[in-house]
């Protein structure tokens, strides 16, 4: 942390709140000689050696307030960091950032922040609820289909002498050309091939590719003109690769293809006995049966759990006062959005490809995140009230056995990575986010389960309070028509 930053709260409508932020004389000062002998390592200043140029010789050649103004610039976010973490808050949505003037020399800078946070819940019963939990049982269709798909990784493929079908493989040649797009009004056709046309055209040749049939991989109208196809026969077809075509160079475009088949290949699955299960490890079919349904049930096992706590959190939800305001809610959905949009990133997809494969607007799509942002906000809300009332706060040794895994992927020990940790300002974040897993473990451990039928049953039942009140004539004629039991029968 720098030096100790003054920072005051004021609570605003709607889940707003003004940080007004002020930043002592000597952080900024810190700050100010940082930048100067950054900038100063590439000055040229006669009498000096290049990256020896002392910070008063910087400031003094380019002005204090231009070093300065760099320096508040490249700190702001850290700023602005360590002021949200003083003042407490958890922080929805962009902030709004207003700098005052640049102060002089001894002088503190001031700037206020205004931000949308995180509601405060009104807890109502979070103990004792009644939560549905379905049993965790797997049927034999399930343990059947693993033991099919163990069949289809131990295939192996053999050649066929017969027209090839959804299934097999084809070793293939290929060689094609581009079908150029017709010019734009008014416009010629460019002269030569770019880059792209050149690398496009390469991946229109190739020699021996092994190619699979109703994999969904290939372009429709390739994969319609090699059903049938038998070893020797030739196929030229027009070709419109999709624009989500993975990262080839062909995506988007057209071409006519030349193909020739050189060999068929089927795929033939290894017999259902006890030889396979020897090929997998175990003593026969049976044992290899009991152990798959095993892991499938300890897998159901963890799903329903998860299920099972997710409940037990939205049915404290709904019995607690949250008001979610709708600029939080769009403002968590932009959120959640800008996450998407970086995880794809990482998968080569950009913003514009994935509005283009997805066919949504970019406002379409905020929209109908809404539910999801709103419904988050209040989980949290309910979670950081639960985490109050039960004064939940994770121990160190609890710390320590979070951070196990990480501690022997790391060869380090928990310890110190703790220390690691708290160096780096980070330990609060780990300790709320084991905070957030301990209160809704504890929402779960003093959640009643019942049987889904059960809870569906009561949600259709009759209630004084139920949305949109009816006429007593019309409500006797319900109960009688649902023939349920209701308070006054």
């Amino acid at each position: 942390m720098p030096a100790a930053l003054k920072t005051e709260l004021t609570e605003l409508p709607e889940s707003r709140v003004r940080l007004q932020v002020e930043v002592p004389p000597s952080e900024l000062d810190d700050r100010l000689q940082r930048k100067a002998r950054e900038l100063g390592a590439s000055l040229r200043i006669p009498g000096f050696r290049r990256g020896k140029v002392p910070p008063p010789i910087v400031i003094r050649r380019l002005g204090r307030d231009a070093v300065l103004e760099e320096a508040v610039r490249d700190t702001l976010s850290t700023w602005y960091a360590d002021a949200v973490e003083s003042a407490g808050i958890v922080p929805v949505g962009d902030p709004q950032v207003a700098l005052g003037d640049l102060p002089p020399q001894g002088q503190a800078l001031e700037f206020s922040i205004e931000i949308g946070v995180l509601p405060k819940a009104q807890l109502g019963q979070y103990k004792g609820l009644e939560v549905p939990r379905r049993e965790a049982e797997v049927d034999e269709q399930r343990v059947e289909a693993e033991i099919e798909a163990m069949r289809e990784r131990l295939a192996r493929l053999e050649t066929a002498e017969r027209p090839a079908a959804a299934g097999d493989f084809l070793v293939i040649d290929h060689e094609g050309e581009l079908i150029a797009a017709a010019a734009a009004a008014g416009e010629s056709e460019a002269e030569g091939e770019g880059e792209s046309d050149q690398a496009a055209q390469q991946a229109l040749t190739g020699r021996d590719q092994l190619v699979e049939l109703g994999a969904g991989r290939l372009p429709e109208s390739l994969e319609a003109a090699l059903l049938g196809a038998g070893a020797g026969d030739e196929r030229t077809v027009e070709v419109d690769f999709p624009e989500e075509y993975g990262s080839s160079p062909l995506a988007g475009r057209k071409a006519s293809l030349q193909v020739t088949v050189k060999e068929v290949k089927g795929k033939q699955l290894p017999e259902l006995d006890d030889d396979l299960a020897i090929d997998a490890g175990f003593e026969d079919l049976q044992e290899l049966r009991d152990d798959i349904r095993s892991r499938l049930e300890e897998a159901e096992r963890q799903r329903v759990d998860a299920e099972f706590r997710e409940a037990a959190l939205d049915a404290a939800v709904q019995a607690a006062t949250v008001q979610t305001p709708q600029a939080l809610v769009q403002a968590r959905a932009k959120e959640m959005w800008e996450r998407m949009l970086h995880s794809l990133s990482h998968r080569g997809i950009s913003r514009e490809a994935y509005l283009s494969i997805d066919g949504r607007s970019e406002e379409d799509i905020l929209a109908e995140l809404g539910p999801d942002a709103e419904q988050a906000l209040k989980r949290e809300a309910v979670i950081t009230a639960v985490v109050e009332a039960e004064g939940i706060s994770p121990s160190e040794q609890e710390l320590q056995e979070a951070l196990e895994p990480a501690s022997r992927e790391r060869d380090r020990t928990p310890e110190q990575l703790l220390e690691e940790l708290r160096r780096a300002g980070r330990l609060e974040e780990l300790r709320e986010d084991l905070s957030a897993r301990a209160a809704v473990d504890f929402l779960a451990e003093h959640a009643e389960p019942i049987a889904p039928e059960l809870a569906q049953a009561r949600e259709k039942l009759w209630t004084p309070e139920s949305e949109g009140a009816k006429s007593a004539s019309s409500e006797e004629q319900d109960q009688a028509d649902s023939g349920l039991w209701t308070p006054d029968r």
